[in-house]
This record gives structure tokens, sequence and C-alpha cells, in this order.
């Protein structure tokens, strides 16, 4: 059972690829620190910052907002470590298997808005549905309302 947004598998995946993406920064060159290093650990706090706080909006379309916010967090953290690797900060190897972590946290966060999406169409069917019988209901009490004729 989701109870937090901690509870979402997609919010573990990309905390688990923040904490890698943390340590590797740390062997980056002393004068990288406040630029690339910087930008890719903004980057990855703010995916799981987005999940976190779309989670806590209770509402399905600001919450997908939110997650729009994380998967473009993402690519932005796919394009930053091309240029780690354009520098040769990391291998070519790495770079794959961290581009190949990200398009699956990317999966995973399009799997998640894609349900809240279908959660958000049933709420309203199930609201549109209510708006009619409540207008039958308006309806009949009006009808019965109305003089009968003999």
């Amino acid at each position: 059972m989701i109870e937090t947004f901690e509870d979402l598998e997609v919010w573990r995946v990309c905390r688990e690829l923040r904490r890698d993406l943390s340590a590797l920064i740390r062997r980056f060159p002393p004068e990288e620190r406040f630029r690339l290093a910087d930008q890719i650990l903004r980057a990855s706090r703010s995916v799981t910052n987005n999940i976190a706080e779309g989670f806590g909006r209770y509402h399905f379309q600001e919450n997908i907002r939110f997650c729009r916010q994380s998967r473009g967090s993402l690519y932005e953290l796919m394009d930053h470590l091309s240029v780690a690797y354009d520098e040769g900060y990391i291998e070519e190897s790495e770079f794959g298997a961290y581009r190949l972590r990200i398009l699956d946290a990317i999966k995973l966060l399009n799997g998640y808005i894609r349900y809240l999406r279908a959660r958000k169409s049933a709420l309203e069917g199930r609201r549109a549905n209510q708006q009619i019988t409540n207008q039958r209901v308006t309806n009949n009490e009006v009808s019965h309302a109305l003089p009968q004729e003999a």
C-alpha cells in the first residue's frame, strides 16, 4: 500500500540514482565543483523533490505536472552526463550505464504519469455520472411537485 511518496518505486529508484550521482561528482576536478557538479546535484535532487511535492498535492493534475518536471530533470541529467563524458570526467561505459538507469527511471515515471491520468479520468467519470444522477433526481422531484392533470 502506498502511504507516502517514499513508497513509490519511481521515487526509490530516483533516490538511488541521486545518491550514486552524488558520489560520482566527488571525482570531478575542483574547477567543476560549482559548475557541472553542482548542476548534476541540483538536477538529481529536483527529480526526487518534484515527485515528493507532486504526491503531496492530492490533485491528480498537479501531481502529473510535478512528475513532468521530474522527467525534464532526468533528461537534463542525461545531458549533464554527456558533458561529463565529453570532458573526460567519466568513461564511456559509466556514461552508458547511467544513461540506461536514467532511461529506466523515465519509463517508471511515465508509467506513474499514465496511472495518475487513468485515476483522474476514472474520478472525472464518476463525478459526471453523479451529476447525471443528481440531475435526474432533481428533474424527477420537479415533475412530482407539478400539479398532475386528471
